[in-house]
């Protein structure tokens, strides 16, 4: 059954009228689909040569080997900026820090989200990386520049994460813990969970020694499809991921 996310898609909020010495800012529904970024929690703090609060600190790991954890909801390359001449791989690295400059400093330098306080406590269980700020700065680079309010990114984001965490798939890769996996029988996973064929929207992302761990998975979902998500019809195909033959899935 689609989940229904129950808020307005980015291509139903006006452009907004620019201020003075502001880059005007991108139209929100000039773009094609959206990446969904969701790491594997064990795996990306065994890569860390320096980890953050949320690795360090148990009560911040508690729970994330039950499931997947945001990263970030990633639009594609806005159509204005196509137009302009800027690059897909130069959107992925800049995001809307293309409009304006990065602000200097941590994550932690970016402006608060002011979230509702419901919207703060799911947050909270979804994505451990907000002790280091990481709400802050994906939502500065990948959505400040659509008018997308953090709210509203931030509410479907959760959704999409409790959806993807409630699939088959997750309930595959939780049983693989501490051990090694096929790749192949991940896709086969993702594809029992969300449609026969459509495991060429998960793009799996490796790192550590040997290239060996899952960090993260990413799925692509079509911009105009997002509250369809997780129907088949709702995903869209992306690159390849860099995991081998064989990958291994940590456990804390």
């Amino acid at each position: 059954m689609a989940l229904m996310l129950g808020i307005s898609l980015l291509g139903s909020l006006p452009a907004l009228a620019k201020t003075p010495g502001e880059a005007a800012p991108i139209e929100a529904r000039g773009f094609d689909h959206y990446t969904l970024a969701l790491t594997w929690h064990p795996g990306f703090c065994a890569t860390r040569h320096d980890p953050p609060r949320e690795c360090r600190e148990a009560r911040l790991r508690r729970g994330s080997e039950a499931g997947f954890v945001l990263h970030g909801l990633w639009p594609s390359l806005p159509h204005q900026l196509e137009e302009r001449g800027v690059e897909r791989q130069h959107w992925w690295r800049k995001g809307c820090f293309i409009e304006r400059e990065r602000t200097s400093g941590g994550f932690c330098e970016h402006p608060p989200l002011g979230l509702s306080e419901a919207l703060d406590t799911q947050l909270d269980a979804v994505m451990p990386g907000r002790a280091s700020c990481l709400g802050r700065y994906q939502y500065a680079k990948h959505a400040s520049c659509l008018r997308l309010s953090a709210e509203d990114l931030f509410e479907t984001s959760v959704a999409l994460v409790e959806a993807v965490n409630a699939s088959v798939f997750t309930d595959f890769v939780v049983t693989q813990r501490g051990g090694e996996v096929r790749r192949n029988d991940l896709i086969d996973a993702f594809e029992s969970a969300f449609g026969e064929g459509k495991g060429r929207a998960l793009r799996l992302e490796c790192g550590g020694d040997g290239n060996r761990l899952l960090t993260e998975v990413r799925i692509g979902i079509d911009a105009q499809r997002l509250t369809d998500f997780p129907a088949p019809e709702s995903l869209v195909k992306l690159g390849l991921g860099d995991c081998p033959a064989t990958i291994e899935i940590a456990a804390f």
